[in-house]
């Protein structure tokens, strides 16, 4: 191989490694950029409703002054199943943008006991994982707990529950039309 050809092999394999540095970098920035309570409550019917309800919660303002913010909840850390809610998020914009099917917040409440029990039933699959990024049955001292807090989360850990399964409305005003009665999580 003469001189010329292995600098064009050198300059192909630099371009190569700053163009995969720059789209790596890219992507990483998107996705930073996209998981933020900012661009969660861009849409107007997000903001006007769901986050307008979690500033009424523990969630937002408490005496810690920890809060949680969109994504702690809806978006997972680990990097697979942050990427794959990513993609399914891509589904939800399009409702919003392209079909307009929840683009005003009168859609969104029309849709909102669907939206609520797709979003628990995630959590339920996932064992509420992002719940516990911060709340942990082997963290909490249920002695400092109220009574009825403490034998509720002794129950759950005996049953196998998870966090959804008994704190729906936490963060958010239950649907119109959700039924309680029809929700009681299964013993294990």
């Amino acid at each position: 191989m003469n001189n010329g050809a292995k600098h064009g092999t050198f300059g192909v394999l630099v371009v190569g490694i700053v163009l995969g540095i720059v789209l790596w970098g890219g992507f990483n920035w998107t996705l930073a950029l996209t998981n933020t309570e900012q661009f969660c409550i861009s849409c107007h019917e997000m903001e006007n409703t769901p986050y307008e309800e979690l500033q009424d919660t523990i969630h937002f303002t408490n005496r810690t002054g920890v809060r949680a913010t969109c994504p702690d909840c809806h978006v997972p850390r680990p990097w697979i199943h942050k990427i794959i809610r990513k993609i399914q998020a891509s589904n939800e914009l399009y409702h919003h943008f392209i079909t307009g099917e929840v683009d005003t917040t009168e859609k969104f409440e029309e849709k909102r006991l669907r939206l609520a029990q797709n979003v628990w039933k995630a959590m339920k699959d996932t064992d509420s994982r992002e719940c516990r990024n911060c709340h942990d049955f082997d963290s909490m001292d249920f002695g400092r707990q109220e009574s009825r807090s403490a034998e509720a989360h002794d129950e759950a850990i005996e049953n196998n529950w998870t966090c959804i399964d008994c704190h729906k409305g936490i963060a958010h005003s239950l649907p119109e039309g959700y039924d309680p009665a029809e929700d009681i999580p299964e013993e294990g």
